[in-house]
């Protein structure tokens, strides 16, 4: 039988997540959406910035998360900030609820993307980063940009001398 390859389709990350947490542990959770959500989110519509994943009731849910009204949706068009369900095994809800417990750790979405045809949403277990964990990140970047660029400078000029 042969192996088919997963289509992904990247309809929205959240890249500012990386910035302020430090990401854990990644879930890959599905999700139960109304209406008019699939054909806005196919459309790339959907904002996760300051959204978050909360445990109500012994069920995962997506919050404070914006996926923008269907362009041509009419009157029955759906709430952009509703919260949806997000589908987990029993046993990954149970070891979301024990992490979460901990000092400081939080659910955040980092990905929403489309796979053979359905919406998954990507969820993180994240840390909150302080001020000084962020300048730190942000100077090994620079000093990881200023080698790659001197290493450049070095190829060319072996290629050219």
């Amino acid at each position: 039988m042969p192996e088919t390859k997963d289509t992904i389709k990247l309809v929205a990350d959240n890249r500012k997540a990386f910035h302020d947490y430090f990401i854990l542990d990644r879930y890959e959770a599905g999700i139960v959406l109304r209406g008019t959500e699939i054909k806005a989110a196919r459309e790339g519509k959907v904002q996760l910035r300051d959204g978050f994943a909360e445990i109500l009731g012994g069920e995962l849910w997506l919050m404070n998360t914006h996926i923008s009204p269907y362009s041509h949706g009419n009157i029955f068009n759906h709430e952009p900030l509703a919260k949806r369900k997000l589908l987990l095994h029993k046993r990954e809800i149970e070891k979301l609820i024990g992490k979460t417990q901990e000092k400081g750790l939080t659910l955040i979405p980092l990905k929403m993307y489309l796979k053979n045809g359905l919406l998954k949403c990507e969820i993180g277990i994240a840390k909150g980063k302080k001020h000084y964990d962020k300048r730190a990140a942000e100077q090994a970047k620079d000093q990881e940009r200023e080698a790659r660029q001197v290493m450049n400078a070095r190829n060319l000029r072996n290629r050219i001398g």
